[in-house]
């Protein structure tokens, strides 16, 4: 999978959690990606720069 296309998802992840202010979308984007990406796409986005990622993507990236 492309990572333009996993930090698309990503960031579909954490538009959800929004409403809960950037802290808890944080944690609550790191749970969705820990219980539900393969390891392969976990992988792939922990490896990504994180300045190609939103500010709640690179936070909850940062908590896995």
């Amino acid at each position: 999978m492309e990572i333009e296309r996993l930090r698309y998802m990503a960031d579909q992840i954490a538009r959800n959690f929004a409403m809960q202010g950037e802290d808890e979308a944080a944690a609550a984007t790191a749970e969705h990606i820990r219980l539900y990406w393969d390891p392969r796409m976990k992988a792939a986005i922990l490896a990504d720069d994180r300045a190609a990622l939103s500010p709640v993507v690179a936070a909850a990236i940062d908590q896995l």
